[in-house]
């Protein structure tokens, strides 16, 4: 299949546009590079900067790629702003980026594209959920504008399927981490924010040298150690999910409904047990630093996944915290020497 991958410069993006590769389908990826890296592309995969708010060149793409007798044959959309915190200081840019901008994606797509389209959301739609696990049928009540405006790009979906007959798959996510190994066992991408905000990358920087604690916010929450709990998903568990659900809109090509999974490890990880867990696979002493709570943050996010099992064949092969850190610090060190020449 042609896939087109917005965000696809970013570190999930990226690493589903290589899986995709890798599979023998063609991707182009759609990005402005504000939060990814061009350097970072896999090999073989088109790119094309633009953006997504950029309605007509979203539709000159699509139209120029049927004029050449290969039109798409779906969208796989990341392009996003994901930090919850910066979501409750910021939420204008939020709802412009996350929401409004996937309308202007929506309209190219009624107009000139591919009708199927996996939209990566977020469990932040939950917000504080009133059973643990969490599944797909729980209340959706977020506590930050970040899952809002995932939420509201949800809501659209349905309406557009309703409507218009788009069909799409909603990978709720929890929280992403590690980097993906090849065939080798090499490492050629991670995780990595300007400004991190992520847990995992913001905990092995301390291993590195390169901050001199971790921050913990919160410890005063309704959990065993005082710290917010969350469900950790492999990125390359993640990428193999993006290609089932692209199967299962192509198979269930008359889906009355639209498709939604929650993706996760099902699992929960306190704050305190992913910095034990840094400290066991770097072996370093990571010094923390106890902060007043962020606004927005529930106290406990963790994932049913039995739907995706079920429903798509997925299987994660990363189930256990210390292999996810662990590469995500080979991949960390290999950036710091990079960085330091």
């Amino acid at each position: 299949m042609k896939i087109l991958v917005t965000g696809g410069a970013g570190y999930i993006g990226g690493t589903v546009a290589g899986l995709l590769a890798e599979n023998g389908h063609e991707a182009v990826v759609f990005d402005n590079l504000s939060h990814g890296r061009r350097d970072l592309l896999p090999a073989g995969v088109e790119f094309v900067e633009g953006e997504l708010a950029d309605r007509p060149a979203l539709e000159n793409l699509f139209a120029s790629a049927k004029d050449q007798g290969k039109p798409f044959d779906a969208v796989l959309h990341f392009a996003a702003l994901i930090e919850a915190g910066e979501s409750m200081v910021h939420p204008e840019q939020f709802f412009r980026n996350n929401t409004a901008s996937t309308l202007s994606l929506l309209e190219a797509i009624l107009a000139e594209g591919p009708r199927r389209l996996v939209f990566s959301s977020t469990a932040a739609v939950y917000g504080e959920p009133e059973v643990i696990p969490i599944k797909e049928d729980a209340q959706l009540l977020p506590t930050n504008a970040y899952g809002e405006s995932k939420l509201l790009v949800e809501r659209m979906l349905e309406w557009f399927h309703r409507i218009h007959g788009l069909r799409s798959a909603a990978l709720r996510y929890f929280n992403v981490a590690g980097a993906p190994e090849g065939p080798s066992g090499s490492i050629t991408r991670g995780e990595a924010h300007k400004p991190e905000s992520h847990l995992i990358p913001l905990v092995l920087d301390v291993a590195l040298g390169r901050r001199k604690s971790i921050k913990i916010f919160g410890e005063d929450y309704p959990t065993a150690d005082g710290t917010c709990i969350r469900d950790y998903i492999h990125v390359s568990d993640l990428a193999d999910a993006h290609l089932l659900a692209l199967k299962a809109l192509e198979a269930d090509a008359a889906a009355k409904s639209r498709l939604i999974f929650n993706l996760g490890n099902g699992q929960g990880f306190s704050v305190r047990e992913v910095i034990e867990s840094a400290r066991r696979v770097t072996g370093h002493p990571i010094p923390a630093e106890i902060c007043p709570r962020r606004a927005g943050d529930p106290a406990v996010l963790v994932a049913s996944s039995e739907k995706a099992i079920r429903e798509l064949g997925w299987k994660p092969r990363y189930t256990q915290l210390d292999e996810i850190v662990r590469t995500a610090w080979v991949w960390h060190q290999k950036r710091y020497e990079t960085e330091a020449r």
